[in-house]
């Protein structure tokens, strides 16, 4: 018998065994932890800032002349945004602006100087930012091939753990999480950023 055919096997006798409609899953996650604002902040920074992103504080009625700041800091003349993304978050800024579509093929975002878009959670105690492909988000493509991502993040949206942010995700949209600018390290841990997403991540925390 072959190493194929024992293990077929075995998958055959776990099926006829326990079909997967009577497998219980257990979901006995840790759930509904809170921490006061100030408190939840600190720790998302944190987390943010050791991953190698930058994070940059605002007001909602900042975050233009925030945005338009972090932009220039970068040099950015072009930049894209989704299409649902709220158009006076870029009214200070004085360069170019492409409202991006599912027309425009991925090889073309690569013409972009960075790209900003809002966010649908946040998770304080990993440091992830959930993107789900909201029309304020925008297509993965849109947040993978510019070399700059400007992600707004409200801080109402901040939640403590994993399982209380997957909480407030819908299954059925495609999720994209985001833990600092993109990096991978080689065989002798050599770190290399930019590999298969932004070079650069900048947080805004509204």
């Amino acid at each position: 018998m072959t190493s194929r055919e024992t293990i077929l096997g075995r998958i055959r006798d776990a099926s006829v065994l326990a079909p997967p409609e009577s497998v219980e899953v257990p979901r006995e996650y840790r759930t509904g932890r809170t921490l006061p604002d100030d408190e939840r902040y600190e720790l998302f920074v944190d987390r943010l800032v050791d991953y190698k992103a930058n994070v940059y504080r605002s007001t909602l009625g900042e975050l233009p002349a925030t945005i338009a700041r972090v932009l220039a800091a970068r040099g950015v003349r072009r930049v894209g945004i989704p299409a649902g993304l709220d158009s006076s978050w870029l009214s200070q800024f004085d360069g170019e602006v492409v409202v991006d579509s599912v027309d425009v093929p991925a090889p073309a975002l690569e013409g972009l100087d960075g790209v900003v878009t809002a966010s649908t959670v946040s998770c304080a105690e990993t440091g992830t930012i959930f993107l789900d492909g909201s029309p304020d988000q925008g297509r993965r493509a849109l947040t993978l091939v510019p070399d700059l991502h400007v992600c707004v993040v409200p801080m109402s949206s901040v939640e403590v753990g994993v399982p209380e942010a997957l909480a407030r995700l819908v299954p059925e949209r495609p999720t994209t999480m985001i833990s600092g600018p993109s990096a991978t390290s080689d065989i002798e841990l050599e770190r290399v950023e930019g590999v298969h997403g932004p070079r650069t991540l900048d947080v805004v925390i509204v």
